[in-house]
């Protein structure tokens, strides 16, 4: 998948990547609302960046980077999917928050998403994540009734979901 948006570029994820992926994963910030394993070693956090990376080259399953002015700052993935929808998760590097990135790119899957046949997107935050559910809500995505209680980092958080219907 490649899709240009004004600032950004969505595209798969390349070895040049690497140290980006990895410290936007292994970051304080991001790790408090996207779910991703402390890793206890190198090798895990490079075992994780192959499989995002390999992922981000499959015709069956929705993993890309996003990019700005060809530096990565954020991935976006996909968190399942049904018939007719899919759920999309995604997380940029906190030095990019509230600048717009995060609508941009939001907006721009979801086009690509309709575009390939879905006529729901999903995507899911965390109740207390306001800067993603703001994000959700500028993309035009309506608050449906699903919740999930979800155990993360030793808390029981309550995810919240959202859904943009063609």
């Amino acid at each position: 998948m490649y899709i240009k948006t004004e600032r950004l570029e969505i595209k798969p994820i390349t070895d040049s990547d690497r140290d980006n992926v990895i410290s936007l994963l292994s970051d304080d910030i991001v790790k408090q609302t996207y779910m991703v394993p402390d890793f206890e070693t190198k090798e895990a956090a490079e075992k994780l960046f192959v499989r995002l990376r390999d992922l981000s080259h499959s015709e069956d399953f929705y993993q890309v980077g996003i990019f700005l002015n060809d530096e990565l700052i954020g991935i976006a993935n996909e968190v399942g999917r049904e018939e007719d929808s899919i759920e999309l998760g995604y997380a940029i590097l906190p030095d990019y928050h509230n600048q717009g990135y995060g609508t941009e790119m939001l907006n721009a899957l979801i086009h690509q998403m309709h575009a390939e046949g879905f006529p729901k997107v999903v995507t899911g935050a965390f109740e207390e994540n306001l800067s993603s559910i703001r994000v959700m809500e500028k993309c035009g995505m309506q608050r449906i009734e699903k919740t999930d209680e979800i155990e993360y980092r030793g808390k029981i958080h309550t995810c919240v979901y959202y859904v943009k219907r063609i």
